[in-house]
């Protein structure tokens, strides 16, 4: 298989770099196997693929896999697809749900988050925190409207559950002074309702996470790119991101969302507090406290 392409633009010692890499992504659907594939194909060596889902006939509009592989198990078409496109790639998959999985994140370079669920969103944010693991999160809007990608590193900046409570609970974010963000399509529970949009509005979100994980895994070379925020939101159709200034379509939004010391996650004062008491703190007690339903949910359905 020839990389000249690839070298041409990166150059071989980071093509190298990129080759012993490896990256966890957890969700396999529309979004995750994008970005899969997407990373394999940029020179990513090494794969852990969690999901709990088998590829049914609904999804393949919206998948990288097609009909021949209905009712297989999504990571392991994915990795198949993967090794098809990078034979040398080095792919683990694990099919079932995080939690049962949780020691495969102990020796990855980054976490790729890529599915819908809140509540699985927050045991892969105190994994990342507990692993000082990079991670990247992405969400698509209803119909396919738009989406966000964020960056999350532990400690440094916000964790999930910081951004979340900022833009998932529509509280005010500035973007610049004067100005705060405006989301629309939230549900009660806290989760984005996300009626499914079109292939290439989901592609566009996934290739921009993509890009965030590659770029983070190339940190320290001559390519590496520092990015504007911590968080990008993107504009599909003409959007309303900051309050009363429409974005047009096929534009993003970058903003900085800052980390949050009373956070009941990563917050220091609250931390200290727990400390104290001798008492670790429970998803139950995060979920109560920012309003966030519980529900019995699979990881990721596209």
């Amino acid at each position: 298989m020839s990389w000249d392409r690839v070298e041409n633009l990166i150059g071989s010692e980071n093509l190298a770099l990129l080759a012993h890499k490896r990256v966890a992504i957890v969700g396999l659907g529309s979004g995750g196997g994008q970005v899969a594939i997407s990373l394999a194909m940029s020179g990513v060596g090494n794969f852990v693929l969690i999901d709990d889902d088998v590829l049914e006939e609904g999804n393949v509009v919206r998948h990288v896999a097609d009909r021949r592989y209905i009712g297989q198990p999504k990571a392991e078409v994915v990795a198949e697809l993967i090794r098809l496109r990078n034979p040398n790639a080095q792919v683990e998959t694990h099919v079932g749900r995080i939690e049962q999985h949780m020691d495969t994140l102990d020796h990855v370079d980054m976490l790729v988050v890529a599915v819908d669920g809140e509540n699985a969103k927050y045991v892969l944010n105190q994994a990342a925190l507990d692993r000082n693991l990079p991670a990247v999160y992405a969400g698509v809007y209803e119909r396919g409207e738009g989406g966000d990608v964020v960056m999350i590193y532990p400690y440094d900046g916000p964790c999930y559950a910081c951004w979340a409570a900022e833009l998932r609970d529509e509280q005010a974010v500035t973007a610049n002074p004067g100005e705060e963000l405006d989301y629309g399509m939230i549900g009660a529970d806290g989760t984005l309702e996300a009626e499914p949009g079109l292939w290439l509005h989901v592609t566009r979100v996934a290739s921009v996470q993509a890009h965030l994980v590659l770029n983070e895994l190339l940190k320290g070379t001559d390519v590496y790119e520092p990015m504007p925020g911590n968080t990008v939101i993107l504009a599909n159709s003409a959007l309303e991101i900051i309050t009363g200034q429409v974005t047009p379509p096929h534009s993003a939004v970058w903003v900085t969302i800052e980390r949050d010391p009373d956070c009941l996650v990563c917050g220091s004062k609250l931390r200290h507090e727990q400390a104290l008491k001798d008492a670790p703190l429970s998803l139950d007690d995060l979920m109560d406290a920012t309003g966030i339903v519980m529900q019995d949910e699979n990881e990721d359905k596209a």
